[in-house]
């Protein structure tokens, strides 16, 4: 059962016996106990609902911005910084066998490198004597080859020892490593701004709604505590 309505119905019960008997000392318990639960009750319903002509409730929808901007700002500041993405590029053997671009460019359309190699020749010297054979048509059965050929070439470049050195040190440069800063923080920028008023609540909600419910239980109990005090000093 929720705590703050169990907590509520158990001081309500005690100050209505405590009026039925009648008895002094519970109903001084439970009107204090109620009035613990039900005031930390309205607190924490205030942080997530706008209640009208109450100033201040509604603060997480109401901070909505600011939230993210926090959200964003943690992010940055304490896991993509400047130190652990150098460190994350250093890790191994080095940032292309982090990276791991063979798939990347197993994935790569290459049609327009040979394309080009196409138009480069048909261009040149000899693209008149190619005319003779079949002009541009004379290449087409050279396509497929050349594209395995080229990707298969690509692919051991990448894995090269130089090559991941070089790659390296030049994700490494200060202007680099701004620019990777740069997009981390567009990239959360832009999944933040996904985040609705309504979706920021609920996320909040269900962090602490457990521990928030226990302000209810101590409210009660706390109040119950004061309540019993009062009724003893007034005897």
């Amino acid at each position: 059962m929720n705590k703050s309505v169990l907590t509520n119905g158990i001081a309500l019960l005690i100050f209505a016996a405590g009026l039925l008997l009648p008895h002094p000392l519970l109903q001084s318990i439970g009107l204090f106990a109620l009035s613990g639960a039900i005031t930390n009750w309205l607190a924490i319903y205030m942080l997530f609902e706008k209640v009208p002509g109450l100033y201040g409730s509604g603060v997480i929808p109401a901070r909505f911005e600011e939230i993210k901007q926090a959200i964003k700002n943690l992010m940055m500041e304490q896991f993509f910084t400047r130190e652990n993405i150098d460190r994350f590029l250093s890790q191994g053997s080095g940032a292309a066998a982090e990276l791991h671009l063979k798939p990347v460019i197993e994935k790569v359309n290459l049609e327009p490198a040979f394309d080009s190699l196409v138009t480069t020749v048909m261009e040149s010297s000899f693209g008149s004597m190619l005319g003779m054979f079949g002009g541009e048509e004379a290449l087409h059965p050279l396509k497929d080859s050349f594209i395995d050929h080229m990707r298969q070439s690509l692919i051991e470049i990448t894995e090269d020892e130089t090559f991941s050195e070089m790659l390296k040190d030049e994700l490494e440069q200060p202007d680099v490593m701004d620019d990777i800063s740069d997009k981390i923080s567009a990239i959360i920028e832009q999944r933040l701004n996904e985040l609705t008023p309504q979706l920021v609540k609920q996320m909040v909600q269900q962090m602490i709604q457990q521990h928030l419910g226990w302000l209810v239980v101590w409210g009660g109990v706390f109040g119950g505590l004061v309540g019993l005090l009062a009724a003893l000093l007034q005897n």
